[in-house]
């Protein structure tokens, strides 16, 4: 099985058109005990429209829709590596990025004072993410283990060939100065 993130659709779009290239995570309901954490250096991203609100995010396009039924097709577009992840515990860092995301301050405000599932409060999850596009999409159908309020979902194993043409949606130079001027500000 394929690792699946599960992560809003505005999300999604944000980091497939390579205007966001961080994840900044609390953790869900169903993390368990230890909650939280970026286990996986390779993924794919699952868009999800559960809790997808246009009031937490500063910018994109919110398509209010119900959550998946069982059946539906779930298309995967976008395949994920992690050069590097960290929680961090100092908001000062935490609002240094701020340009790099498309959430609003007091929704990152609200997740970093959160406690439970294993994290404290004054903390957030941050992953620098490279993403790529697929040069072919594509899909399986909604299952229930899919659903509630987890991160990480096992999924279908992707077609054969799958990385073959796969595009990342920022060129190397840019990213390599992302991944500097990140570095910088959560040193």
């Amino acid at each position: 099985m394929a690792k699946g993130f599960k992560e809003w659709q505005v999300v999604c779009d944000a980091l497939a058109s390579g205007r966001q290239a961080i994840i900044l995570r609390k953790g869900g309901i169903h993390e368990g005990r230890e909650g939280f954490r970026f286990a996986e250096e390779s993924f794919f991203l699952f868009p999800t429209r559960f809790h997808n609100q246009s009031e937490f995010v500063r910018e994109g396009e919110v398509k209010v829709a119900p959550e998946w039924e069982v059946g539906d097709r779930v298309e995967i577009g976008y395949h994920v590596t992690v050069p590097w992840a960290r929680t961090l515990t100092n908001w000062a860092e935490v609002e240094a990025l701020s340009g790099e995301h498309i959430w609003t301050e007091e929704t990152v405000r609200q997740r970093f004072d959160w406690e439970g599932k294993g994290m404290s409060a004054g903390s957030i999850h941050v992953a620098l993410v490279r993403v790529s596009r697929l040069m072919e999409a594509w899909s399986f159908d909604y299952e229930k283990k899919y659903g509630g309020c987890r991160s990480w979902v096992e999924i279908p194993e992707p077609p054969v060939g799958w990385e073959v043409g796969k595009v990342p949606v920022m060129d190397n130079a840019a990213f390599a100065a992302l991944e500097s001027k990140l570095e910088r500000a959560v040193a």
